[in-house]
């Protein structure tokens, strides 16, 4: 037990770096499918920078980040697993489920432009960034609170984050059609 302040701390850092790449990497994503719409060769030369920016990203910092975040996370629950009992643990790992399934996503688009095959508008990519946001409210708060009735109380917060995030895309895309 007298490692697990550093054990934590690290756990901590590889949470916020892996966070880090997640938010960037998704406006990166957004960049680029706005760089196949200029005309060439400037369509060109933004589209292969942004290859080898969100190559190096992707693979130096969100996949290591992810790694050893998880592997820092496991170390804690082996160190305390008393934890795997409480009913707000339960409901952290499914939001670090969904945290996962949102990272294969990204692979999976990452993937995909890195092809050239853009499937994507620039305004699904400006949505789909915020779902990095939800999920990392929900963990921040649910591992601050703790216990069943205020989560709830947070996954109730979370639902009207939501909204909120919704409707300024919505008001932001105006404003950026306007001009």
């Amino acid at each position: 037990m007298e490692y697990y302040n550093y054990i934590k701390s690290l756990h901590l850092i590889f949470v916020i770096t892996w966070f880090a790449g997640l938010f960037y990497i998704v406006r990166l994503f957004v960049y680029q499918i706005e760089a196949n719409e200029k005309p060439s060769p400037e369509r060109e030369i933004l589209l292969q920078q942004y290859k080898i920016m969100t190559y190096r990203l992707w693979f130096i910092i969100a996949w290591p980040s992810a790694v050893l975040a998880t592997l820092f996370a496991v170390w804690l629950l082996v160190l305390m697993p008393s934890w795997l009992q409480m009913p707000w643990m339960h409901v952290k790992l499914g939001f670090v489920l969904a945290l996962f399934l949102y990272h294969f996503k990204c692979h999976q688009i990452y993937s995909q432009l890195q092809n050239d095959q853009f499937n994507y508008s620039s305004n699904f990519m400006r949505l789909w960034n915020e779902g990095a946001t939800i999920i990392l409210f929900a963990v921040v708060f649910l591992v601050i609170l703790k216990n069943e009735f205020n989560w709830i109380y947070g996954v109730v917060g979370i639902i009207l984050f939501s909204i909120l995030i919704m409707l300024g895309f919505k008001f932001y895309k105006r404003i950026r059609e306007k001009k």
